[in-house]
């Protein structure tokens, strides 16, 4: 049996012998090929020389310093994090450039530059390559001078932080709290960008703190879940209009109290879709478990300034006026992806299903009808609508009292030419006399009938059963039809 070693390059060695000496180290930065730099402060991270990096962080030679994607492949210790804003601190107290400073981002994301810590091994095209990287727009350099008298006469620029946030209960700690005071105290030299914002249940305080430090401009991603009253919504509306970059919003379990009146929903609500004005690249739209939307959906959408790509309210009441008005919106002729996920349309008229339908046929991939009560009239009424969208690629209805009869007609369909994955429900045949038992046997072969029938008009893998409500506790389960 082989063994393998890792064997350390002559970087590494060098790095490692540095580290030992932590006035040479630091002193011998001005002059150290820039090759070094990263294994440099990989060693300086692990053994926690906090003033080598300090010391590095003003010397650092490349645009960015991915300084997340290191505290995920290690700790990320509370001494090292505050050495390298302490680094930033006396970097930016400086009238003038240091002689080799190219810094202009600190990226504190943990998911990205994955592989930057790795790649150094001796060759400059591994360390550079982080340039043309995702984030080009905000870290390109705006000259590469090699003259060091040039470059010493040059005033320091901004420094963007680049980060992630992911804010609830217990999550707001010394890490964040020692960024925040520093951005706080470098304001108009240190700048926090966000570009994906996670809010989950947190003092409306808390939040302001952080809306108050980043640019809020630079949000792409924002995501609210939490049982959030109509009233914080309110408060929360004026930080959402200045998100102008804005292209994913999703609201979780914003739940309308018994006691809230009906000129106090108006209010908020009006608070929260006037600002929608404000959002021209949204491109997707998310509501699940929102009360707030049943019988006002059509006066948010009017609000948007750009067609949506995809739209999506899941488990949520909505009328049958909203499901017509939808259908006459214009914001929703060039959707991609719908998402009706656990919306009862059972009292709901199959012709309002119908006009939706007919509105996103010429570009709907993606639809999601699944738990939604839809019995065979329904799916019968709709089928000739699903026939014109001809860009279908995904249907996912599982979940809803469909026959057998019903599943087949559904994969004859010659139109739906680019239809490749379909999740469909257990048949009623499936179940037996007691309701919501499924007999194992019987769905077995129904299930054969179907892959045998798909591989005669040849499309063999467009099948799959997908999860079925219990009948007790509402749960979705799966059936396993392997032998």
């Amino acid at each position: 049996m082989s063994m393998y070693y890792h064997l350390p390059t002559l970087l590494e060695l060098a790095a490692q012998s540095l580290v030992e000496n932590e006035t040479l180290a630091i002193a011998a930065l001005e002059e150290l090929p820039v090759d070094i730099f990263p294994p440099l402060f990989m060693v300086a991270y692990a053994e926690r020389c906090r003033e080598i990096l300090k010391a590095m962080v003003q010397a650092w030679p490349f645009a960015c310093l991915p300084l997340g994607a290191l505290m995920r492949k290690q700790q990320p210790h509370q001494e090292n994090f505050q050495a390298v804003l302490n680094g930033l601190d006396e970097l930016l107290a400086q009238e003038v450039r240091p002689r080799r400073w190219k810094l202009q981002m600190l990226d504190l994301r943990l998911k990205t530059h994955q592989n930057y810590w790795t790649i150094w091994s001796g060759t400059r095209t591994g360390l550079c390559s982080l340039k043309e990287r995702e984030d080009v727009q905000l870290m390109k350099t705006k000259a590469n001078v090699d003259g060091s008298r040039m470059r010493a006469k040059q005033p320091l620029g901004r420094i963007e932080v680049l980060v992630d946030l992911h804010l609830k209960n217990g999550m707001y700690d010394q890490l964040l709290t020692s960024l925040i005071r520093k951005v706080k105290q470098k304001k108009g030299l240190l700048y926090l960008h966000c570009k994906k914002l996670s809010i989950l249940p947190i003092p409306f305080q808390n939040i302001k703190r952080i809306m108050k430090v980043v640019q809020l401009d630079s949000l792409q991603e924002l995501e609210v879940r939490g049982s959030w009253k109509l009233s914080t919504l309110g408060m929360f509306a004026p930080y959402l209009g200045q998100m102008s970059n804005l292209h994913r919003l999703l609201f979780s379990h914003n739940h309308t109290y018994p006691y809230t009146s009906l000129e106090e929903k108006k209010m908020y609500v009006n608070q929260f879709r006037s600002q929608l004005l404000n959002l021209p690249h949204l491109q997707e739209l998310c509501f699940d478990s929102v009360s707030f939307v049943a019988g006002c959906l059509n006066h948010i959408l009017r609000y948007l300034r750009c067609h949506l790509k995809i739209l999506s309210v899941t488990n949520c009441l909505l009328l049958e006026s909203d499901l017509i008005h939808l259908s006459q919106c214009p914001q929703i002729s060039e959707l991609k992806n719908l998402n009706l996920t656990r919306v009862n349309m059972t009292s709901i008229r199959a012709e309002s299903l119908q006009a939706l339908l007919e509105r996103v046929s010429a570009t709907l991939q993606h639809l999601s009808l699944s738990e939604c009560g839809i019995t065979d009239p329904q799916l019968t009424a709709i089928l000739p609508v699903l026939s014109h969208c001809s860009q279908l690629m995904t249907f996912d209805f599982c979940g809803n009292p469909i026959s057998m009869a019903m599943l087949k007609n559904l994969h004859q369909n010659p139109r739906l030419s680019k239809l490749c994955h379909m999740i469909y429900p257990a048949p009623l045949e499936s179940y037996e006399d007691v309701p919501g038992t499924l007999q194992l046997g019987r769905l077995a072969q129904l299930h054969n009938t179907l892959k045998w029938m798909l591989h005669e008009l040849g499309r063999p893998n467009m099948d799959g059963f997908g999860p079925n409500p219990c009948c007790h506790c509402g749960l979705s389960t799966f059936c396993e039809l392997s032998p």
